[in-house]
């Protein structure tokens, strides 16, 4: 069926979506993580990963830093509202920039005896992963590092008898001698 003719000439857009990693300066006060937070669910964008804390106390800041997707017209739609929040006092897109470094920690825990239990301590041992916990049937690995790594290892410790994961999410910093 035929879509109705319209007066309005209208562009159909098929803009790639993409992730952005947005740092966020927040006046550390009640209810401002929860005005950031609405501002996002109320317009349906998503949130892939949200890490919130206080950076300066005696300033009485806080860092929240969003990893979200969407199309380049909504990352400046998202980054404008955030701006115009009367507690945010800087957005910085840190995607943009290409001078940050991103980390998360992840604890993934995995069951296995035998050959599996071999298997995914040599692995461990090759992304750097440590064992912070163990017992015999079961051991728990803290690993760091960049998102597309901590993916990679679960995934690799999936068929060894992976178990659960606990993840921080994302966590990023501009390179060089300025501050946010």
């Amino acid at each position: 069926m035929n879509q109705p003719a319209s007066a309005y000439f209208i562009e159909e857009r098929h803009d790639p979506n993409e992730t952005h990693t947005l740092s966020v300066l927040v006046q550390n006060e009640p209810g401002v993580l929860a005005r950031v937070i609405g501002l996002f669910s109320g317009r349906g964008y998503n949130i892939e990963s949200l890490t919130v804390s206080e950076t300066e106390s005696q300033k009485h800041l806080s860092r929240i830093t969003i990893v979200t997707t969407g199309t380049p017209m909504v990352i400046e739609q998202i980054k404008h509202q955030l701006d115009r929040m009367i507690p945010v006092y800087r957005v910085v897109d840190m995607t943009l920039t290409k001078r940050s470094i991103e980390r998360e920690l992840a604890m993934v825990k995995v069951r296995g005896q035998g050959e599996h239990r071999v298997e995914a301590l040599r692995l461990g041992d090759a992304f750097r992963a440590r064992v912070i916990d163990a017992t015999t049937e079961s051991f728990v690995f803290e690993i760091t590092g960049n998102t597309d790594k901590i993916n990679q290892f679960i995934d690799l410790m999936r068929p060894l008898g992976l178990v659960e994961v606990s993840r921080t999410g994302v966590a990023a910093i501009g390179r060089g001698p300025e501050g946010m």
